[in-house]
């Protein structure tokens, strides 16, 4: 009776709306599943491949966080590097982060890369940045959007970028490491998700372009350091998951003008094992549709859509980080029912993307990139 009283207990319903969610308590261990993958190396790199994005010739763009942008053509890694990038402020978890495609390339011909930028004062922010490539060259660069600087830590810059099936570009800024000023502020840039038109224009339907005070480009707040963002093939809801401290990483389904409560609520605690709060759930504050105790480190987020894993089509893959595996998340209406490994002992697992011919790619910190596939 106890057993039942404390799952009903950990079973909470945070909230009703449009999307409403479920929050459930994770096992302690994650069961590996009956029908792992195997890895094939299909591009070596030394360094932190930190996005991949496909062409659609289906050459392959992959950022490395220490400041460089390469490119496959035809599964071979080109030697020489593209060159007109930005100067990236690369410290720590800070340089060369994600890139998207704009979803109309081939008549636009746009790029967009989230990178770390310093402000001439000594700190530093995540500023989005779009060019077009020629031959392997970038052209037309612009800075679309620069968070302001407030601090010269390396820590939290986010960032993951993704379009919506309107077109609208989202993208994520971690808080900064400055968790008791920035995320609840909106006033202030970082611990944010923020939406743009793909020039970088203001939506005129973003939740606080009425508020005189507020950054007009964010779109829900409360956010700690969100490294994977994808949307739902059917919904088109924006998915994202976010590093907690230790313990408390979470997947959220992000809603307009929304609270996610980092740091009020949250499911972990300080690094040295202190509290930094008592509260899990909080009135106005979203609850996550489901977390990690303790920590995975969960880094990129992909949906599966392709035909090569056609009993698995519909639930999210999130990579981790801290143990190198991927995980698989089954989903039903919007909650998990089950999650699962289905493929480890990849050391740092940097980011998951569903390729153009439907296979599972995943970045590996100082290896480069896998294609996943069954035995």
């Amino acid at each position: 009776m106890k057993k039942i009283i404390l799952l009903l207990t950990i079973a909470l319903t945070a909230f009703t709306s449009a999307t409403a969610q479920v929050i459930t308590q994770v096992p302690q261990e994650i069961a590996h599943s009956n029908n792992q993958l195997s890895a094939k190396q299909v591009v070596k790199l030394d360094g932190i491949p930190w996005g991949m994005a496909w062409l659609p010739n289906q050459d392959m763009l992959i950022t490395m966080r220490g400041g460089k942008l390469r490119l496959v053509k035809q599964g071979k890694l080109i030697s020489e590097e593209v060159s007109g990038l930005p100067k990236i402020e690369v410290a720590n978890q800070g340089g060369l982060l994600d890139i998207a495609i704009h979803p109309n390339y081939e008549k636009n011909g746009w790029i967009y890369f989230s990178y770390s930028k310093a402000d001439g004062h000594g700190n530093k922010s995540t500023a989005i940045m779009r060019a077009k490539l020629k031959g392997m060259a970038l052209i037309e660069q612009e800075d679309i959007y620069i968070a302001q600087a407030y601090s010269n830590k390396s820590s939290h810059f986010g960032s993951r970028l993704a379009f919506d099936k309107s077109g609208f570009l989202y993208f994520s800024i971690g808080d900064r490491g400055q968790r008791d000023k920035n995320p609840q502020d909106i006033s202030r840039d970082a611990g944010k998700i923020y939406r743009l038109h793909d020039d970088g224009r203001i939506p005129a339907d973003n939740p606080f372009v009425d508020n005189e005070a507020a950054k007009k480009a964010i779109y829900s707040y409360g956010h700690r350091n969100p490294q994977g963002m994808a949307i739902h093939p059917a919904s088109g809801a924006i998915w994202v998951n976010e590093h907690g401290p230790k313990g408390g990483d979470e997947v959220n389904i992000i809603q307009k003008g929304k609270n996610y409560g980092w740091p009020v609520i949250s499911y972990g605690i300080n690094y040295s094992g202190s509290k930094f709060t008592e509260l899990t759930m909080k009135k106005g504050m979203e609850q996550p549709i489901w977390y990690w105790d303790p920590s995975i480190a969960p880094s990129g987020m992909n949906f599966i859509t392709g035909d090569k894993y056609p009993d698995w089509q519909g639930n999210v893959l999130v990579s981790s980080l801290k143990f190198g595996y991927v995980v698989m998340l089954t989903l039903q209406n919007n909650q998990v029912i089950k999650q699962e490994i289905i493929k480890d002992e990849l050391t740092r697992v940097r980011n998951v993307k569903q390729g153009p011919d439907g296979y599972i790619y995943v970045a590996v910190d100082g290896q480069g990139i896998y294609r996943l596939i069954h035995y």
